[in-house]
């Protein structure tokens, strides 16, 4: 592989692997494998997928409503959906 850095950023990397008694290259494929090892953290492949298009975000129009909100604006309207699920399905 052929890469191309700055002087000060391969000034840097060679002092840094010197320091540690290894070769330049020991040093990077060090970094470079622990960088494609780490696993994503969820944020991270939130991001990935927004900026390679791959998921869509927005904002809610408004305040976003608690689990406890919701379930009182639901009380009382039974399994009228999963019934009628059920019917379009023939299995009613």
């Amino acid at each position: 592989m052929i890469t191309r850095l700055d002087d000060d950023l391969h000034a840097r990397v060679k002092a840094k692997a010197e320091a540690e008694g290894r070769s330049v290259n020991e040093f990077v494929t060090e970094i470079l494998k622990a960088a494609v090892d780490r696993p994503e953290s969820r944020r991270e492949r939130k991001q990935r997928l927004l900026a390679n298009g791959k998921l869509v975000a927005f904002a809610p129009d408004g305040p976003v409503p608690t689990r406890a909100q919701l379930d009182e604006a639901l009380r009382g309207s039974g399994t009228s959906v999963s019934e009628a699920l059920d019917w379009t399905r023939g299995e009613w």
